[in-house]
């Protein structure tokens, strides 16, 4: 009986009816920041909300009201001092994530980044760079960092292979655990995390500011899978953005959840139950399936994690680095 409740509730929550009011600010509102930061510009798991083919009621009002607010993973950092910004994932949301970005630094008159860091080949975290060919902007020769594998799988494979062609991108590859100097302000570090890999490896980034570094896993299997402790990597950083696909595994009816292994928010905060009070504040959960309930600030689900000391990103977050 326990269980039939919670799935009923489950059932209510699921596809989170009312949008965050905090995060539905328009896209053009002129907003800037005079030192080096982060800003949060989608928290949704690669498909998006609402979601293809999704019967719940949550989907149908979003439909019919869509929540602005609502955009796939990607952080987008900014470096006033030396006029730079670039993009983490390039979402199929890119091209308002992009006019978003802008505004947090007014003087790069550039509508693109001066480079896109890619996590790995699933739909949601590399699909955006359609929006740099032809087709599209026709843009000319933006930084693309990826890693080897991902790297030669752009390279060979219609339609990237083209915006290399068409030197639309210029790839730069990155290696596991090597340091990337891109201003003096800013580096960031890849490293590699267990993932359904079909089309390229997939990493995580540590993302160094001037005072503040940055952990950055927005996918990954379950936890146990990794060969590195998330608890420790947790007490070497100020901000911790990890996956939370699913707050739990009863939350997906019409597939197997092992065939999805991230780990859910409820392990994550099993996981992370003994750190001290400032430790679980460096957690930022994000990547949220449409039909996780963190996506509602008013669910019962993100009550729970706030009052354990965890955060949730939300769109427009911005973070002093």
């Amino acid at each position: 009986m326990k269980n039939l409740i919670y799935l009923l509730l489950v059932c209510v929550y699921s596809c989170n009816l009312a949008p965050d009011k905090k995060a539905t600010a328009a896209v053009s509102e002129q907003v800037s920041t005079t030192q080096t930061s982060l800003i949060v510009l989608g928290n949704v798991q690669d498909a998006g909300s609402p979601h293809i083919a999704c019967k719940k009621e949550c989907c149908r009002v979003l439909f019919q009201n869509p929540d602005e607010s609502r955009k796939v993973v990607s952080l987008g950092i900014v470096d006033p001092e030396n006029n730079r910004k670039y993009l983490f994932d390039a979402t199929p949301d890119m091209t308002e994530q992009l006019k978003t970005l802008k505004n947090y630094l007014p003087k790069n008159t550039n509508e693109i980044v001066d480079g896109i860091f890619l996590t790995h080949a699933h739909i949601g975290h590399y699909t955006g760079l359609m929006y740099l060919g032809t087709e599209a902007l026709g843009a000319s020769n933006v930084n693309v960092f990826a890693m080897p594998v991902m790297d030669s799988y752009l390279r060979n494979n219609g339609p990237w292979s083209q915006l290399v062609g068409n030197q639309n991108i210029s790839l730069q590859t990155l290696n596991n655990k090597l340091v990337i100097s891109l201003t003096s302000n800013l580096s960031v570090i890849p490293f590699l995390v267990p993932h359904r890999d079909e089309y390229s490896e997939t990493v995580g980034f540590k993302i160094i500011g001037p005072n503040k570094t940055v952990l950055f896993i927005p996918d990954i299997d379950k936890w146990h899978k990794w060969d590195t402790n998330i608890v420790d990597e947790i007490k070497q950083v100020d901000y911790a953005f990890l996956d939370a696909g699913f707050f739990s595994e009863t939350e997906i009816d019409n597939r197997d959840i092992s065939e999805i292994p991230h780990p859910t928010v409820l392990e994550s905060m099993a996981l992370f139950d003994k750190l001290p009070t400032q430790e679980k504040n460096k957690v930022w959960f994000i990547h949220m399936n449409h039909t996780n309930p963190m996506l509602n600030p008013e669910s019962e689900q993100s009550k729970l994690v706030i009052s354990k000391g965890y955060h949730i990103a939300r769109f427009k977050d911005i973070f002093t680095l």
